[in-house]
């Protein structure tokens, strides 16, 4: 019991984590930059965000949260705009926000049960990995096109000391 508490706590803190982080990103851009595809082969952030609600919607709230599964994927991808950087944030922190929900509610049978989603079968713990990665990976592509256009570090790790060792267990 403790362990599922545990990994949905550390799921949600990564959930949290990349929410945000991608609110950074839109904050430090305009309207334009945000909507703007590098090449043809690179979707934009406004893209990635509508993707990330989508993918969130799907696996946590429809499939975890039994809600209904209405979700259009390739719209996601063919957007090329019509959702402000702030409605895309607002966007954003409701799917989280259910999503966290869903986790909190999830019963031991929830995370070990077998579940159907898009082509995979995936129990609830296969669920919120494959989102918390999902989305981790995403930010991440955010962070990146984000640095490109403004050439500026984003100071995620600003006041952290990332080259301490630490060689021992904190508690068991």
């Amino acid at each position: 019991m403790q362990l599922s508490a545990d990994f949905k706590e550390q799921s949600i803190y990564r959930i949290k984590e990349s929410q945000t982080r991608i609110i950074a990103c839109l904050d430090l851009l305009d309207e334009t930059q945000v909507w703007q595809k590098p090449n043809l082969a690179l979707n934009s952030m406004g893209n990635l965000v509508l993707h990330l609600c989508g993918n969130i919607t799907q696996y946590i709230i429809s499939t975890l949260g039994g809600a209904p599964d209405e979700r259009n994927r390739d719209a996601e991808f063919a957007a090329t705009g019509g959702k402000t950087k702030e409605e895309l944030k607002v966007m954003l922190h409701k799917v989280i926000e259910n999503s966290i929900e869903c986790i909190n509610r999830s019963s031991e049978q929830d995370l070990s049960s077998l579940n159907k989603v898009q082509v995979y079968e995936l129990t609830g713990v296969g669920i919120i990995v494959h989102v918390t990665e999902h989305l981790s990976y995403h930010t991440g592509q955010i962070a990146f096109l984000t640095k490109l256009l403004l050439e500026k570090d984003l100071g995620f790790y600003a006041g952290f000391d990332l080259n301490q060792k630490h060689p021992k267990k904190i508690s068991t």
